[in-house]
């Protein structure tokens, strides 16, 4: 059994430094070292975390001028790790999240080590109090958060991505700055036949928060999920997959200043370039469905 190797890679705009201290603090506390800690200043400067925290394996910050998204600055990370070129498999962490748990990373290597297929490990998020939002739960409907298992897509706050499967694939969506990021990049790796699995005995604590807390929230969301049926789904299942979403949107939206800007990034994700369009094959749509998720939900 080969023994893959591990990074963390944290991205951070500067703004939570007392969330990222802890969280480095946790990954130092794990029974199993990362091999590398890369850490990203997303539009700001960051001070040495090394000396100060005593943190274990290399550890790497990386300064950007401006603030790419959270696709960008993972992408800036993944490039760091190419450079050095000993890294198997990266774990991505939400700068305000924390590793509860000291055997984490041992068991993402573990994982790994017993499948080459693993494309992509889902952790679970739960809030100071142990509970998961049901959004955090990469299954339709009200499923069990403890029901770990293969799924269709991933959390964005913690999981783990083979770097063989980035290099078929291809990294994050920059373009995509926020939102539907981890959607576009799990349909490319069922496209290639990796597997994504949902691990629940993987925490992250995360404090309890709301998407819509983001100004750039409904815009950006409607905007990205036009793009994201225009690159990766086959032409048949763009209107149904629009269709549905839109009819959800209206439901589920109370605010009539919310609805407007989601038509608007409606309309902005219509009129402007979506990227490469690169259609998923039939038989994946046919697999997602399988799995309990048909790429119109």
């Amino acid at each position: 059994m080969v023994q893959p190797r591990i990074a963390v890679a944290v991205v951070t705009m500067g703004n939570r430094p007392a969330e990222v201290d802890a969280l480095l603090q946790s990954v130092a506390k794990q029974d199993l070292a990362p091999a590398r800690i890369v850490i990203v200043g997303n539009g700001c400067r960051l001070p040495e975390f090394a000396e100060r925290l005593s943190l274990p394996g290399e550890v790497t910050t990386v300064d950007v001028e401006e603030n790419l998204g959270c696709p960008g600055g993972r992408n800036v990370a993944l490039a760091r790790l190419r450079e050095y070129g000993d890294i198997d498999v990266v774990v991505d962490l939400d700068d305000d999240g924390l590793l509860v748990d000291a055997d984490v990373l041992r068991r993402v290597r573990d994982l790994y080590a017993a499948d080459p297929h693993l494309g992509i490990v889902g952790f679970r998020i739960a809030d100071e109090t142990g509970h998961t939002q049901q959004r955090h739960v990469p299954r339709v409907g009200n499923s069990d958060p403890m029901r770990g298992g293969y799924v269709t897509g991933f959390l964005g706050g913690g999981h783990a991505l083979s770097m063989a499967m980035l290099a078929e694939t291809g990294d994050w969506p920059a373009e995509f700055f926020f939102a539907h990021e981890e959607t576009d990049l799990a349909w490319r790796a069922a496209d290639a036949d990796w597997k994504i699995l949902y691990a629940p005995e993987l925490l992250l604590r995360h404090p309890r928060t709301s998407p819509a807390r983001h100004a750039i929230y409904y815009r950006v969301t409607a905007r990205n999920r036009v793009w994201l049926v225009r690159r990766r789904l086959p032409l048949l299942l763009i209107p149904v997959h629009l269709g549905v979403w839109t009819l959800l949107t209206l439901v589920r939206t109370r605010s009539a200043g919310g609805l407007r800007a989601w038509f608007g990034g409606f309309m902005e994700g219509l009129r402007q370039p979506a990227g490469e369009r690169r259609p998923m094959r039939w038989r994946t749509a046919w697999r997602l469905t399988r799995l309990g998720r048909p790429p119109v939900i």
